[in-house]
């Protein structure tokens, strides 16, 4: 259960967190909370699975590589195959749509080197050909997910 704190701090930081010295501190003098505290609080939210991360976002057209790619995952084998492309160090995030190519997920590497070789291990050992769609064109959607009671949802 998420409590006022936790949705004010998942409020105030999914869209940077404060580049200094000590950012878990400057975080939690903007909470009004310890840093003991903050820090607590983001480990139970990534053991409870609320949070998948916390890190930065780097554009990988300049700091490595990075693709999005698709299965055509069979309905009986969703669930092997969705514990055999999380296993992946590379994979950010993986998703069902409702589509002949019905898992999609986007990988990151060093360089492109080793990216290829994460998408052959995924195919390797799914068995399955990956639909391969490395980005063309950047766009900044600053996406986030206001949790909080001042939540306001962009119309």
């Amino acid at each position: 259960m998420l409590d006022e704190l936790d949705l004010r701090l998942l409020d105030s930081f999914q869209h940077g967190m404060p580049i200094c010295e000590k950012p878990y501190e400057a975080m939690a003098a903007t909470l009004n909370c310890g840093e003991d505290e903050l820090i607590c609080r983001l480990q139970r939210l990534l053991d409870e699975r609320i949070l998948s991360r916390i890190g930065p976002v780097f554009d990988h057209g300049v700091a490595g590589a990075s693709t999005l790619a698709a299965l055509a995952v069979p309905a009986q084998r969703i669930e092997e195959v969705a514990v055999l492309v999380n296993a992946c160090p590379e994979v950010n995030h993986n998703y069902l749509r409702e589509h002949h190519w019905n898992m999609w997920f986007v990988l990151t590497a060093a360089d492109q080197e080793k990216l290829d070789a994460a998408l052959k291990r995924i195919e390797q050992q799914t068995e399955l050909e990956a639909l391969n769609l490395p980005m063309q064109s950047a766009y900044f959607i600053d996406l986030g997910f206001p949790v909080g009671s001042d939540a306001r949802m962009a119309v």
